[in-house]
């Protein structure tokens, strides 16, 4: 059973799964990275260079690749729902969490970002924002599994919600007290700061 998160550039996806990662002891995936290594070129150069459509075509690729892989959480690109097939491959050995949060905390959370080239190139940043989000919002809740929000929450406090809900899954009772453990690491990391 793969973890994937979804949802767009600013929701929690990167931070939660680092710790989904450790504190439950599985395999952290970045899509985005793994796309990258593929191309040997940055997300930029690879979009200024081929376009955003070579960049998806790369990014189904390895949709494609992970979704063979078990025992992982996935970080997802905000992007990749934008193309069914990579949904379906994700879904494979995946359950989906959409990390949903407003526009204005997402745009507060990635303002200072410069890691992806725009989407439109012809919007100011808060516009595309609100306009991307207007487009994909319908992908990422056909394709969720659950949705978790994330505005004014803590990693801990999503990740802990993220691990909640599986526990309720009586399909995942062989994984019970792997789940409950990830729990108590985390109560333990909120106890510390």
């Amino acid at each position: 059973m793969n973890i994937v998160l979804i949802g767009y550039r600013g929701t929690g996806k990167s931070s939660v799964s680092k710790l989904l990662s450790t504190v439950l002891g599985m395999d952290l995936v970045v899509m985005d990275k793994l796309v990258v290594e593929k191309a040997k070129l940055s997300i930029p150069q690879i979009v200024a260079k081929f376009g955003w459509d070579r960049f998806r075509d790369l990014e189904s690729e390895v949709a494609r690749e992970i979704s063979r892989e078990n025992n992982c959480v996935i970080d997802v690109g905000g992007g990749v729902v934008l193309r069914e097939e990579n949904v379906e491959n994700l879904k494979t050995d995946g359950l989906i969490f959409w990390l949903k949060a407003r526009k204005e905390t997402i745009i507060e959370r990635i303002k200072d970002g410069d890691e992806r080239p725009s989407l439109t190139g012809t919007k100011s940043f808060i516009e595309e924002v609100g306009e991307v989000l207007k487009a994909r919002e319908p992908l990422y809740q056909a394709a969720a599994d659950w949705i978790i929000k994330t505005d004014r929450k803590s990693v801990e406090e999503v990740s802990a919600e993220i691990i909640r809900t599986l526990l309720q899954m009586d399909e995942l009772d062989d994984l019970r007290g792997t789940l409950e453990q990830g729990i108590k690491r985390i109560d333990e990391i909120e106890q510390e700061e």
